[in-house]
C-alpha cells in the first residue's frame, strides 16, 4: 500500500530538487524585503501545484488524444530524467529547466513567481514527465486511493520547496552554494538509476518482454 507512493515521493523529490531552489531563490530575491520573498515563494508553489494537478488529471488523456503511447512517453521521460540527472551530478546549469537567457530575463522581472520559479524550476519538464509517468497508468475511479496518495506526495514535496525558499537566506549562510551542489550530486546519482529503470520498463512493455 505504501511502497508505490513512497517510490513516487522519492522520484518526484529528486526531480524537483528543492535544495537547488535555495541558491536560486536567494539570488533572484537578493536585497528584496521579507514580505516580497514570502509572497513570491507562496505564489510560486501555488502556481506549480495548479500546473502539476492539471497534468496529473488530464495528462494521460492528452497523450491518448495525440496518439502517444504510455510506453513511448515512459522511454522519453526516462531519457529526459537521465539528462537531468547528469546535470545534477556534474552540477551544471540546468538546460532542461531554463536557458541562461531566460534566467537573465527573470532577474529583471518584478514578479518571479510564475517564471522562472513555478515554471520551469519547480514544475519543469522533468517534474511534468514524472507526473505523467506515474499518474498516466492510473484509473481515477478504480484507484482513487493511490491517486490521492500520489497527490499527497506532490503536496509534501511542494511544501518542502516552500519551506526551503522561505528559509533561503539563513540556509545559504550555513550550506552555501557548494553544499547545495553536493546534495544535488547525491540526488542526481539516485535519479540516474531510476531514469534507466524507466527506460528499461518502457522497452519491455513496448516489445512485450516480461
Amino acid at each position: 500500500m505504501y511502497e508505490q507512493p513512497l517510490k513516487f515521493f522519492v522520484v518526484f523529490f529528486v526531480v524537483v530538487e528543492p535544495v537547488s531552489l535555495i541558491p536560486l531563490f536567494s539570488g533572484l530575491t537578493s536585497g528584496a524585503s521579507a514580505r516580497y520573498r514570502r509572497r513570491m515563494a507562496i505564489r510560486a508553489v501555488l502556481m506549480a501545484a495548479v500546473i502539476l494537478v492539471l497534468f496529473a488529471v488530464g495528462g494521460a488523456a492528452f497523450l491518448k488524444l495525440m496518439g502517444i503511447s504510455l510506453e513511448a512517453f515512459r522511454i522519453f521521460g526516462g531519457l529526459l530524467l537521465f539528462l537531468l540527472s547528469l546535470e545534477m551530478v556534474f552540477a551544471r546549469e540546468s538546460g532542461t529547466r531554463t536557458s541562461s537567457g531566460e534566467l537573465a530575463e527573470s532577474k529583471r522581472r518584478a514578479d518571479i513567481s510564475v517564471f522562472p520559479l513555478a515554471f520551469p524550476f519547480i514544475a519543469g519538464p522533468g517534474a511534468l514527465a514524472t507526473i505523467l509517468l506515474w499518474f498516466g497508468p492510473l484509473h481515477l475511479g478504480a484507484q482513487s486511493g493511490l491517486f490521492g496518495a500520489y497527490l499527497g506526495a506532490v503536496a509534501l514535496v511542494l511544501a518542502t520547496a516552500l519551506v526551503l525558499m522561505l528559509l533561503a537566506e539563513p540556509l545559504m549562510r550555513v550550506i552555501g552554494v557548494t553544499g547545495a551542489n553536493v546534495a544535488g550530486r547525491l540526488l542526481g546519482v539516485i535519479l540516474g538509476a531510476l531514469a534507466v529503470q524507466f527506460v528499461l520498463d518502457g522497452l519491455r512493455a513496448a516489445f512485450g518482454v516480461s
